[in-house]
């Protein structure tokens, strides 16, 4: 134990998560002086149940300070020549905003800033005014990486050994050292270790930040509050399934006297139009659960609850609880909690794999795994910006290995109906006990109890929102039996109400059992027709991380993220080390990559070609990986349960695992997906010629009508054949319209296949054309390793390299709505009075000097047009992001040359 007033009293609660910083800033000024904070004091309301996050912090080096902690800790410290920080920051974000080093994201910068200066310790320090010491006063805080002593007023009221574990959360009652008027809270951060610490590494999705994200990422709140005080409020649902027509709600909360003297507390609350209220008496410093259940309150028996669903199954109701705890008729605190209504369930089905149900209904989990900001920068508008993507290309779910983000982030996950699928992170601390030979130290006696704080921490902040339906406890491997328990124990105190699963690859743990999930690969380059094999990583089963590997973004983000150099080298040396790529030694260049881009299209003549292959590529390959899982969620053996796409975002500059890259922009794998979640579509199937119609709507459809065509390269038609009267019926089911031959006399070895989808009327409701080979790609199964199988002969498409020039007409029109928002539609058609269509035609909303305006919403994209057709897109952005400029469109296309016309 550590020596603090017998008044100070520390609390240790279970409500934790990673708070980021609010700037997405980098700087751009080198060797900048360190600017003076000029921090204003947080005012701290005085009301009981208050709630107030420091506004930020003046951060140095311990190496530069040689005041006693006493001082650095009081009021009235100049703090002369320290750096200001935003309320969530590391020690590098609060440097990178204020100038100090070039910006990280472009070229090598990120390797010129030194180590060295993140090895010491930081000091945090915050001033905050109370109006009045009336009230009792608390700091609570998580988010610290990776520990802290913690100072108020002069004087250490934590230790390091006391505020250690990213998750952890800490809440220290600091009524006796608080004064009216001015204050101070001090934080001595330790450096830190992902390897050493259980906090958090960046594995091999991008070159680590120096600073190993050292700071404090999460709000800092100082809470005031009457004697009793309310904590751990939840509310646990048990829906009536599959009826849906009842719902029972059990309200819980811990009610703590911190006074010294017996108390009797009244807690009341509602939930919608429900009241209820109950005496508590308390000793002093006692803690008692407070229960109110159906049986003592009827009005938490619900008949017709609103249920929320994920989003493309039905809406996304909340519900909120609130309650106060008063004590002579005086408020002395007060919650709000929001929480949903829903069942969800994963057990393993016939073949081992889990299948999750969500309301009874059975659903194929369509996801990506998610990044942060590489320097935990938090942006609301950002992040509403990628799950707004998420639901755009039409997935369901947003997998968090580590990096579980702050609260705000699962608040948007429940209004969009996200699910999300957060859990430890592997290749470190986390799993060095059970790893093997890879990274990580094996724990000591003093990680369960951090271990057990973290997972009691983020159950409680998670356990309310419903689009968190899982907790991982493992990610490439199972914790052994004891960590098992220690998650286990505090998993069941915060009565957690969603599946445990043991690990995200294919392992067991004593109590929880096989995980029901792979972790088989790729994460390299493969083949299209890869995906549709049920082995390894193909469509079978509960895949939690896949994808083809590299994933190369536009040409645009290329030039904001690369040198002229390193664009030279990015094309045409595919053995050179690509430092956006990772840092790990097997996905350090692109040579995989690179061969097959050559190999199938043909060897790139510049860096324009070589990026134009990489979009068409990348498009099939993303396009058929969802189509084969999304073929296989039905299917009566080895169906497919869920697949996530390595990874959805990049935390930085990337040449690597992202379906969209760091500025917002989409290329061929965006597009890709979008093509392939469509909610009602047809595709073509690589492993066996069917065409089939997936219907991921909830509703049965009939009167379908399916035509496939058949062309060579130079739009000659050589096939062509309808199915009528199909219907498929819904909740992810499919139905095969017809089947093509194996060979078709005169066919190009290089063809481009057709899908039309028509509904009863005649309307066209699907579209899809591939770009396929007679010279099939080869698979070299029996080589696998964990991260790609091998081809051994590639697919020859070298033909669309001779495709005629056609060209292609564009108009523009926009109109702004009253909400803010513009909506640009585009009119493309392909003038050619040939036969030749227009392959891939690519539009982007830029303004007047030719730069993307970003983020969009495209209605479709990179669309291929025969002779005589034509496209209208529609792309919705911030009217405040065309930053004055009038809109204009570009487009290009695989045999079309670049236009650019305006769009007002």
């Amino acid at each position: 134990m550590f020596h603090r007033p017998a008044s100070v009293r520390r609390f240790v609660t279970t409500a934790v998560a990673l708070g980021l910083l609010s700037t997405l800033s980098t700087g751009a000024r080198a060797g900048a002086r360190a600017p003076e904070p000029h921090l204003r004091p947080t005012t701290v309301s005085s009301t009981a149940g208050s709630t107030t996050a420091l506004t930020g912090y003046a951060i140095q080096s311990t190496a530069k300070v040689n005041d006693a902690a006493a001082a650095v800790s009081s009021p009235g410290y100049p703090a002369s020549g320290w750096y200001p920080a935003g309320a969530r920051s590391t020690v590098l974000g609060a440097l990178l905003a204020g100038g100090k080093y070039a910006d990280p994201f472009y070229s090598t910068n990120q390797q010129k800033i030194p180590k060295a200066d993140f090895q010491v310790p930081w000091w945090y320090r915050s001033d905050f005014t109370v109006p009045d010491t009336s009230a009792r006063t608390y700091l609570d805080f998580s988010g610290v990486i990776s520990a802290a002593d913690v100072f108020v007023n002069g004087r250490q009221i934590a230790k390091t050994a006391d505020v250690a574990g990213a998750y952890t959360h800490h809440e220290l009652d600091v009524t006796s050292l608080v004064r009216e008027g001015a204050n101070t809270v001090a934080f001595r951060i330790q450096p830190n270790n992902p390897n050493k610490n259980l906090t958090m590494g960046w594995i091999d999705w991008l070159e680590p930040p120096p600073d190993q994200n050292m700071g404090i990422v999460r709000d800092v709140l100082v809470r005031r509050g009457g004697p009793v005080a309310l904590r751990d409020a939840h509310v646990i649902t048990r829906l009536d399934v599959p009826s849906l027509a009842t719902a029972d709600l059990t309200v819980k909360a811990q009610a703590r006297n911190d006074s010294d003297a017996a108390v009797t507390a009244t807690v009341s609350g509602s939930v919608g139009a429900t009241s209820f209220s109950r005496s508590v008496a308390l000793a002093a410093h006692e803690t008692k659960t407070v229960t109110f259940t159906p049986a003592d309150i009827p009005g938490l028996h619900l008949t017709s609850p609103q249920v929320w669903w994920p989003a493309g199954m039905g809406a996304q109701p909340l519900y909120a609880l609130d309650l106060t705890a008063s004590v002579s008729e005086t408020i002395s605190d007060t919650v709000h909690e929001n929480f949903g209504i829903r069942d969800v369930r994963a057990p393993l089905n016939s073949d081992g794999a889990r299948q999750y149900s969500v309301n009874g209904r059975r659903l194929l989990l369509k996801g990506g795994g998610w990044s942060p900001d590489e320097f935990l920068r938090w942006d609301p508008t950002y992040v509403e910006d990628r799950l707004r993507y998420a639901l755009d290309l039409g997935l369901n779910t947003i997998r968090l290995e580590g990096h579980i983000e702050p609260d705000e982030f699962f608040d948007l996950a429940d209004r969009y109906g996200i699910l999300t699928l957060p859990g430890w992170e592997c290749c470190n601390k986390w799993e060095g006990n059970v790893n093997g030979s890879g990274s990580g130290d094996e724990w000591t006696a003093a990680d369960y109890p951090i271990a057990k704080a973290s997972m009691a921490a983020e159950a409680a902040r998670l356990r309310d929102h419903p689009s968190v339906v899982s907790f991982l406890i493992g990610s490439d491997f199972a914790p052994d039996a004891m960590i098992e328990k220690t998650y286990l124990d505090a998993l069941k105190a915060a009565d957690w109400p969603n599946p445990v699963v043991a690990a995200a690859s294919d392992k067991s743990s004593p109590v929880s059992g096989s995980s029901g999930m792979k972790m088989t690969g790729p994460y390299d380059w493969i083949p299209p027709n890869y995906w549709y094999a049920k082995r390894e990583g193909g469509a079978t089963g509960f895949n939690s991380e896949t994808s083809g590997g590299p994933d190369i973004p536009t040409l645009d983000t290329l030039r904001r993220m690369m040198t002229p150099a390193e664009l030279d080298t990015l094309w045409k040396n595919p053995g050179a080390k690509q430092y956006h790529r990772s840092p790990s030694s097997v996905f350090g260049t692109l040579k995989i990559y690179d061969a097959a881009l050559a190999g199938r299209y043909g060897a790139p003549t510049g860096l324009t070609d070589y990026v134009r292959k990489a979009q068409l590529a990348q498009y099939e390959n993303v396009r058929a990986q969802f189509e084969a899982y999304g073929r296989g969620a039905t299917d009566a053996s080895k169906p497919a349960t869920g697949v996530v796409y390595w990874m959805f975002n990049s935390g930085w500059t990337s040449l690597h695992w992202q379906l969209l890259d760091r500025y917002l922009d989409q290329g061929g794998a965006y597009f890709g997906a979008k093509k392939a979640n469509e909610p009602l579509h047809v595709q073509y199937s690589y492993d066996n010629r069917s065409v089939v119609v997936v219907n991921n709507r909830h509703a049965a459809v009939s009167g379908l009508t399916a035509r496939v065509t058949l062309f060579t390269t130079d739009g000659t038609q050589k096939y062509d054949k309808s199915a009528t009267g199909l219907s498929v019926a819904g909740d992810g089911a499919h139905s095969t319209a017809l089947t093509l031959p194996s060979s078709v006399s005169g066919l190009s070895t290089t063809y481009l296949a057709r899908l039309v989808l028509t509904d009863s009327a005649g309307k066209e409701v699907s579209r899809n054309v591939y770009w396929l080979s007679t010279r099939p790609d080869t698979l070299d199964w029996a080589h696998t390793d964990w991260y790609y199988t091998p081809t051994t002969s590639y697919a020859d498409l070298k033909g669309l390299g001779s495709m005629a020039r056609v060209p292609v007409s564009a108009t523009a029109s926009t109109t702004a709505g009253t909400d803010g928002a513009s909506t640009t539609t585009v009119t493309v058609r392909n003038t050619g009075s040939g036969r030749t269509p227009s392959l891939f035609t690519d539009v982007h909303l830029v303004d007047s000097k030719g730069k993307p305006v970003l983020p969009v919403q495209w209605s479709d994209n990179e669309v291929s047009l025969w002779p005589g057709e034509s496209a209208t897109l529609t792309v919705t952005y911030r009217t405040a992001d065309l930053h004055g400029s009038a809109p204009r469109v570009r487009v290009s296309g695989w045999n079309t040359a670049e236009q650019t016309v305006p769009a007002t």
